[in-house]
């Protein structure tokens, strides 16, 4: 929950410890718990822009795990984070293949919901990223029935966000509306991360500024430790 709450130096201090905790341990449990934390540094890269770089850290969170016979929890994590990584490199072939090799390790396997929702995610940015905004929607919405199911706000949230930037395409004032109700709520719940994004949905849709906008979260995000890319 700290990197959700853009905390990110105390994030990678957290993830330190485990690295430490992990390192050289052939156990099932150890490589598992190594390879999420290798796929948590790859979403902070992501979050922030780099994806290249984040590339490097899912291909070692899949490499820990993929020898492993029955575990598509931490298997799957890398592999939708490497489909987000193509996205961000302009590869959407290559992260609908990656997403294709997700489903299929994760098969008729019950209770992986964070695993579900994130196939979903990452569905709906590559239909977006390819003008498709009517399979982006479907994707969205499915991801918003799947997190209305659990317990995790920011996958509420964000599952809503996406919805939002479905919209953009085929309803401006209702994308920007949307993404205002997220963003309130990114504010009630400290999820400075998802704030910044529904802030910069809805000043680049609404040509407005958001209060606080985009900008000055991205500051206080940079006071916690992150690292964004500039903005324009």
């Amino acid at each position: 929950m700290l990197g959700g709450q853009g905390h990110y130096a105390r994030a990678r201090a957290a993830l330190d410890v485990l690295d430490r905790l992990t390192t050289g341990s052939s156990t099932h449990s150890d490589r598992v718990l190594a390879s999420l934390s290798a796929s948590t540094r790859a979403s902070f890269l992501r979050q922030s822009g780099r994806h290249a770089l984040a590339s490097t850290w899912d291909g070692r969170a899949l490499a820990i795990v993929g020898g492993l016979p029955v575990d598509p929890e931490a298997a799957c994590d890398a592999l939708t984070g490497l489909a987000a990584d193509a996205l961000g490199c302009g590869r959407l072939p290559l992260g609908w293949r990656l997403l294709g090799e997700c489903r299929t390790r994760l098969g008729g396997e019950g209770g992986l919901w964070r695993q579900e929702i994130r196939i979903e995610w990452v569905s709906a940015e590559l239909a977006l990223a390819g003008g498709d905004f009517a399979r982006a929607r479907r994707h969205a919405e499915r991801a918003v029935e799947l997190s209305g199911k659990s317990e995790s706000v920011r996958h509420r949230v964000k599952s809503d966000l996406l919805r939002s930037a479905a919209l953009t395409g085929t309803d401006p004032s209702a994308a920007v509306e949307s993404a205002a109700e997220v963003l309130a709520r990114c504010q009630q719940y400290g999820l400075l991360p998802l704030a910044w994004a529904s802030s910069l949905l809805i000043e680049g849709v609404s040509g407005g500024r958001t209060s606080p906008s985009a900008r000055e979260i991205g500051d206080l995000i940079a006071m916690r430790g992150g690292s964004l890319l500039p903005l324009s």
